[in-house]
């Protein structure tokens, strides 16, 4: 067996097995990115899709996806190539696409507004080496680079990665332990590490889906965006947050849409620390 050291799970993994999140496996006793290359979805956005709204605004950026995730959201959108059964089809069925290949076609497309390439769909660092070797070919051209995660790893990982990529959006799913730990399966305490030192080293915006019954109070909004405006004062800088609504999807039905009145609501809360907040899905 062998122990991955992407995220705070440790899986200890036996040869030829699967650790949790589904893409990294054990080849000749070391864990490997058994997605490594693996393509679920290849299109152009914009890049305020990702949501990006500070970085390039108006352009377009090439978004790559594999397979795999270390957290269990039940409202997942992108479930069918994160953690659900199909996700294994893709295992075997994708088709493998090297770093030169992902690049050629992102410069192909830079008459068509295309400034770089975008990891995202699925949670990029369950494969991180892809991530890696890609983004180190696409600055060779002079491509931008940009990760969307959930920011669920170690920061062996992110150093591995981050000289390589010029902005990030990060998931702030809530602001409680208990919320990360019950409903999604994750570690708050290794997201906001993971966040603290993305920003030392590129742009990076935030985005928090707003849950009923869940992340929904104003408290819990004052509290997150008085961390976020912390980081801000360490670094110099303005984070944007993006405070997104959630619509019924995946395995949590049981609720409908937030209230667009409460999204509203909670950025107000936020402004009163931060300067740039945004809402989504409204």
């Amino acid at each position: 067996m062998a122990k991955c050291h992407v995220c705070f799970r440790h899986c200890m993994i036996e040869e030829g097995g699967i650790g949790f999140c589904g893409a990294r496996t054990v080849k000749n006793g070391e864990v490997v990115a058994m997605n490594y290359g693996k393509v679920s979805g290849l299109a152009l956005d914009p890049i305020e899709k990702k949501p990006l709204n500070n970085f390039f605004p108006g352009s377009y950026i090439l978004s790559v996806g594999s397979f795999g995730c270390n957290l269990r959201c039940p409202f997942c959108q992108n479930h069918d190539i994160s953690w659900s059964k199909e996700a294994r089809i893709y295992a075997e069925d994708a088709e493998r696409v090297s770093p030169k290949e992902l690049v050629k076609a992102a410069l192909d497309t830079r008459d068509r507004g295309n400034i770089g390439i975008a990891f995202t769909y699925n949670e990029p660092l369950v494969g991180y080496e892809f991530v890696r070797d890609s983004a180190v070919l696409a600055k060779e051209h002079g491509l931008k680079t940009v990760l969307v995660s959930n920011g669920t790893a170690e920061l062996s990982v992110l150093d591995e990665i981050v000289s390589y990529i010029d902005a990030m959006n990060i998931d702030v799913k809530g602001f409680t332990d208990e919320y990360y730990d019950k409903v999604l399966g994750g570690s708050r305490k290794q997201v906001m590490e993971f966040i603290e030192e993305a920003v030392r080293h590129c742009h990076v915006e935030l985005t928090t889906l707003i849950i009923p019954g869940e992340n929904d109070s104003e408290e819990e909004m004052r509290e997150l965006s008085g961390w976020v405006k912390e980081i801000e004062l360490t670094n110099g800088k303005n984070i944007p947050l993006h405070i997104t609504r959630f619509f019924p999807r995946f395995k949590m039905t049981d609720r409908d849409a937030t209230d667009v009145r409460k999204v509203y609501r909670l950025a107000e809360v936020a402004r009163e620390k931060l300067e740039i907040v945004y809402t989504g899905n409204c």
